[in-house]
């Protein structure tokens, strides 16, 4: 055994290993993430859960000739390391560095590039169509979490499986419960009896022989079929019932730390040529105390001191995230209409302190997006004020039912929707950068941009008097409130200052850029106004008519992308005036991880590049 992960030639050193060296190997993997992941953060106790269960994949196929998807995929970072990519964790989720997910680009053993939930097993249905279309050998693997099996897409993709006969092999990594009694003895055994040859050979014979009986043998077989399901139904678990009768041979539950007996059932599933289920039992942020006793704070978490596990960098102030929980909270206090409905999201989108002040109010739908939308149309047909809380990128999965369900009924739901725009480290599958673009096509919906805590708790007092669908967008992290002040809003945009030349527009979290740019571009003599865009959807062109002398250029700045964006509505509205309009925001194209600062230098939307574009266009018009 090496002292130094880094040292080994992975996946090939794996392939060598005995049961022991693999198991002295998973305490090394372990305290690496933990020194990895301390120093940079990430995504640590769902790492810290499937450090044998990777362990045994690796071991057991043949990667990538053997397709292992990873369902979201946080849970990666092993399977990284036994890919070779040990070397590069110092740059994990850092610009240009190791992606936090899955990435075909970043390796061949990366199969699929995942980062949302439930997609895994229809992607692994399609790459098995693909295996038997073509006449090859290779095994698919689907590794699926407990809570993305609360999204529907999951079960879509298991019905046409089933329904397909194709070989997959579905891993359902359980880490919501302890391990049950059933991972003993008869479980094995059983186990063991209908994957063994023997087994198979002689079920094949006796209905195929049963069948050659004239007259009867149609009906003994479908009678043995019914005598086989009552005693499927007496002996094995409901889970283990459900995904039988999906179309899967069902192994489990098996103990996820228990590298023999996992080498064991994925031995025996490689031996079938039909859909299997394995049912895996595993811990979050195993073998490290700070995880284990507390998983929620290290599914994703920042740098940490890995003795105590406390954060090195202590928050700032209040985010968007916690004061929405409160504001949301106080409101519900006055009227018990409000009820709020998350997916698997109830403290990251603040809501913590609702849930626990009203549980009958709250509503956790899990990984189902879709459906969350659609009972908060239910919930306000039946007279309920509800509240849809959801990061931005996941909002995006229900883009239909807000249509339908929604905003086609014109019903009165809020759409909270945190972590838009630019959301930093997780990159491109998480960054909230087209929820204005995709939400400002739909009729009978407003959308509203706050540019700070004050704001926000206005525009939620305004959206509850709309009486109609509202969405409000935000961004991660701190925000700017005073508890002082009674802000108010009553729709619209606001202009700030007037300017002869230039006319800066700034949305949401972009308005303290957009004071910047003005700041900068008047002490260089170029005479700049300012107006907040609160209202991206209805576009409110007020504080530009109202002005007498209009401006020659107007400047928009929005974190989000310029394909539909605020932007481009804007210069749609003013096409044939004499003011042309200049758009800064992300380009048309998946933006990377990296620090909020660092993408906007890098993408030209710090004040200073903004101003100098300004500056050159207009010495060009000059």
């Amino acid at each position: 055994m090496k002292s130094d992960i880094t040292q080994y030639n992975f996946p090939e050193d794996l392939k060598k290993m005995s049961v022991a060296e693999m198991e002295i190997l998973s305490y090394s993997i372990r305290d690496f993430l933990i020194e990895k992941v301390s120093a940079t953060g990430g995504h640590l106790a769902s790492n810290l859960g499937v450090v044998e269960l990777t362990l045994a994949l690796h071991k057991m196929f043949d990667s990538p000739k053997d397709k292992i998807i990873w369902d979201v995929g946080h849970q990666a970072y092993v399977h990284k390391i036994l890919t070779g990519r040990a070397g590069e964790f110092d740059t994990l989720r850092q610009l240009d560095g190791l992606s936090g997910f899955p990435k075909a680009k970043e390796s061949k053993h990366d199969i699929y590039d995942t980062g949302h939930s439930s997609v895994s097993v229809s992607a692994a249905a399609g790459l098995a169509a693909a295996r038997d279309l073509n006449n090859e050998k290779y095994e698919v693997i689907a590794v699926i979490g407990d809570g993305s099996l609360t999204g529907g897409m999951a079960y879509e993709g298991l019905n046409n499986i089933g329904d397909s006969k194709s070989k997959v092999i579905v891993i359902l990594n359980d880490n919501g419960m302890s391990i049950s009694p059933n991972t003993g003895g008869i479980s094995k055994h059983l186990g063991n009896l209908r994957t063994s040859k023997g087994y198979l050979g002689a079920k094949k014979f006796v209905k195929n022989r049963l069948r050659t009986i004239p007259s009867i043998g149609k009906s003994l077989v479908n009678g043995l079929a019914d005598f086989k399901n009552d005693i499927k139904y007496s002996i094995m678990d409901h889970g283990g019932v459900l995904f039988e009768e999906l179309g899967f041979t069902y192994f489990g539950p098996v103990d996820g730390h228990n590298i023999s007996d996992l080498l064991n059932v994925l031995s025996h599933a490689k031996s079938l040529d039909e859909p299997v289920l394995i049912h895996v039992i595993t811990k979050k942020g195993k073998g490290y105390r700070n995880a284990e006793s507390n998983p929620g704070k290290f599914h994703g978490i920042g740098p940490f001191d890995p003795t105590t596990g406390t954060l090195l960098q202590k928050k700032d102030g209040e985010t968007f995230s916690s004061l929405f929980g409160r504001f949301i909270t106080e409101k519900a206090e006055k009227d018990e209409k409000i009820v709020a409905i998350t997916a698997a999201m109830c403290e990251a989108t603040g809501l913590d302190k609702f849930s626990n002040k009203f549980p009958k109010r709250f509503f956790d739908v899990g990984i189902a997006e879709e459906h969350a939308v659609s009972f908060a149309a239910g919930l306000a047909k039946g007279g309920m004020k509800p509240v849809v809380c959801i990061y931005s990128s996941f909002l995006q999965r229900s883009y239909d039912q807000i249509m339908q369900d929604v905003c086609m009924q014109n019903l009165p739901v809020i759409f909270a929707i945190d972590r838009a725009g630019c959301v930093g480290a997780d990159g491109e599958t998480h960054h909230g950068m087209f929820d204005l673009s995709y939400l400002s096509t739909i009729p009978n919906m407003t959308v509203l941009a706050p540019k700070d805590g004050n704001e926000l708790k206005a525009m939620l007092d305004f959206a509850f008097e709309l009486n109609g669908p509202v969405a409000i967008r935000y961004p991660r992290g701190k925000a700017n409130y005073d508890k002082e002040i009674m802000s108010t809003y009553s729709g619209g945009n606001i202009r700030v200052s007037q300017g002869e030349r230039i006319d800066i527009w700034a949305c949401g979290k972009m308005y303290d850029c957009g004071l910047k740019v003005c700041q900068i571009l008047n002490s260089k003599g170029i005479s700049a106004g300012l107006v907040e865009v609160a209202s991206v959807k209805p576009l409110d062109l007020e504080p530009f008519y109202q002005l007498s002398h209009k401006p020659e250029t107007i400047v928009t700045i929005e974190d989000n992308s310029l394909a539909g964006g605020f932007g481009t509505k804007l210069s749609s509205q003013l096409a044939g005036t004499a003011t042309e309009v200049l758009k800064f925001g992300w380009p048309d194209e998946f933006v990377p991880q990296g620090t909020f600062e660092q993408l906007t230098d890098r993408f030209g939307l710090t004040p200073e590049k903004i101003a100098e574009r300004i500056c050159e266009h207009i010495e060009r018009k000059a």
